[in-house]
């Protein structure tokens, strides 16, 4: 599944996910190789001589169209191996600190995915919605990632392609239909090396780690700061496993636990999913007008599994060419679980679909994939894709494989386990062989890090919080107890002061800390 700070939905009350949850640790080891990891600031005789050509080179900023923000390219190595062969061109932004007080220095933010935009969470939502005092004294910076909307993007289909591969059945009932579904991913596949193939084996989460370190150079800060979200605590955690000496401030929300296989992130996502499943539903039936019944939360998930049996067997009208199919309401109720907020509009989705209306739930799954009204797709899924099997080996090797997880699957969630399982099987068929392995992060020399969990997010299980925070030797965990993806910037006094804090003084929260 992709995994990312779902910045879109404070507009439209909708979240993200994608097709296979992020691997975590991509590109081989964390630990860092080309520069002493106690430097900060990488010295000239720090960087190797391959590298000082971008060290060293010189952003020219311009004016982007967006009011308040300036915007750069940066070069970088496509493969670090050879640095002195072929250069990519990164997209960076940033929104100058606003004051009053002194600027502390650079402040990156990364919202997730695998594919998320770092741009466009930056422009959309960060440089203006993160608490004022932190606005005031950060440059609010990002930068897309290689393969990411405005880096070097990933594409793999056109967009009466990907229509038809968000409709082919995740939930296979027989042979028939599992080889559509196989096939289905090899066309995806073959679509991203035809039309992506340069890039494809150089968008590992360890490559653009290195190139955040470039970055952070470039904007002269001797120290990294960073707030990541979703994957992008992922990102940061191998960032500080990279360059423990030049960490700073990094605030990871929402994080993933780097040692698990992709299996075991699969599985674990998968019940994630249940348990934020099980909190809408306990809402749900108390509301005089729920869809899934009034009685309990086991009857909702009986409910919702027929609707999904009903559309499998006869997918509904939209108001428009393509019909709600099982995969695509799938798709939306999925969405949904990411933020509370979204709630009220499942329901609404959910009481169309039984009349034989599915717009809600397609709008729902349109906001997933991030298809535009003209029917075009941004690049976030095929990132997502890309990233996820660079950075791991697959989750099965076949179908059979699949088969045998589907029970640990749905023991895990009988209501998307089944779709969950099969939906990792898209990296068997990938093109470039994975470069990552499992592996925790440890980041020795690193100063304090911001591990934050929130124990019913349903895309990363607040185990993976507690993980994360273990295995950092300088790792803290700050507790959210509540629903949704993420918790900073999500309504919370307690979380945001104690991050605020963090950030604007260098404190981290005492042990142990937990806010509701």
């Amino acid at each position: 599944m992709d995994i990312r700070r779902p910045y879109r939905i404070l507009a439209t009350a909708l979240a993200a996910a994608g097709l296979l949850i992020s691997g975590c640790s991509g590109g081989g080891s964390t630990k860092d190789t080309s520069s002493s990891a106690e430097s900060g600031t990488a010295s000239p005789a720090a960087v190797p001589k391959a590298l000082k050509p971008f060290y060293g080179q010189q952003l020219k900023w311009r004016d982007c169209g967006v009011s308040g923000f300036q915007c750069t390219t940066m070069k970088a190595p496509l493969d670090y191996a050879k640095p002195d062969g072929e250069e990519i061109k990164l997209a960076v932004s940033r929104k100058k600190a606003t004051g009053p007080g002194k600027r502390i220095g650079s402040l990156l933010v990364n919202p997730g995915g695998p594919g998320g935009s770092a741009i466009g969470y930056l422009q959309g939502y960060a440089a203006i919605g993160y608490p004022a005092p932190v606005r005031a004294r950060y440059d609010m910076v990002a930068i897309d990632p290689r393969g990411v909307a405005r880096s070097e993007p990933v594409e793999c289909f056109t967009g009466p392609q990907m229509d038809a591969y968000t409709q082919v059945d995740q939930t296979p009932d027989d042979a028939g239909e599992v080889a559509e579904l196989s096939s289905a991913f090899k066309k995806f596949a073959t679509g991203c090396e035809k039309r992506s193939g340069k890039i494809l084996p150089h968008v590992s989460t360890v490559e653009t780690a290195r190139d955040m370190d470039i970055l952070r150079a470039l904007l002269g800060d001797e120290h990294l700061n960073y707030v990541g979200a979703s994957y992008g605590t992922f990102l940061g955690a191998t960032y500080a496993g990279l360059f423990p000496g030049r960490s700073g401030r990094l605030v990871l929300d929402g994080a993933i636990d780097p040692s698990l296989s992709s299996v075991e992130m699969n599985r674990g996502q998968t019940a994630g999913f249940e348990t934020a499943f099980q909190s809408f539903a306990a809402d749900c039936v108390k509301k005089a007008d729920c869809p899934l019944g009034t009685t309990s939360a086991e009857d909702a998930a009986t409910a919702l599994k027929q609707l999904f049996t009903d559309l499998d067997a006869k997918p509904i009208d939209t108001g428009e060419t393509r019909k709600l199919t099982e995969s695509l309401a799938t798709t939306g109720v999925i969405a949904a679980m990411y933020d509370e907020s979204a709630w009220p509009q499942l329901r609404e989705a959910l009481t169309a679909a039984q009349k034989g209306d599915g717009s809600g739930l397609l709008a729902l799954a349109d906001s997933y994939y991030e298809r535009e009204p003209n029917g075009t797709y941004t690049n976030l899924m095929y990132a997502n894709a890309a990233v996820n099997c660079l950075d791991l080996p697959p989750a099965f090797a076949s179908s059979q494989a699949v088969t045998e997880a589907l029970p640990s699957f749905e023991k895990a969630s009988p209501v998307f386990g089944k779709g969950f399982a099969w939906a990792a099987l898209n990296c068997a068929y990938w093109p470039v062989r994975a470069t990552g392995t499992a592996r925790p992060v440890k980041a020795e020399g690193a100063a304090p890090i911001v591990v934050v969990g929130t124990t019913r997010d349903p895309a990363t299980p607040y185990a993976w919080a507690r993980a994360l925070a273990d295995q950092l030797a300088s790792g803290t965990l700050l507790t959210y107890e509540g629903d949704g993806h993420t918790a900073y910037g999500r309504g919370s006094d307690c979380i945001d002061t104690a991050i605020n804090t963090y950030l604007l003084e260098g404190t981290p929260p005492p042990a142990g800390k937990k806010c509701s």
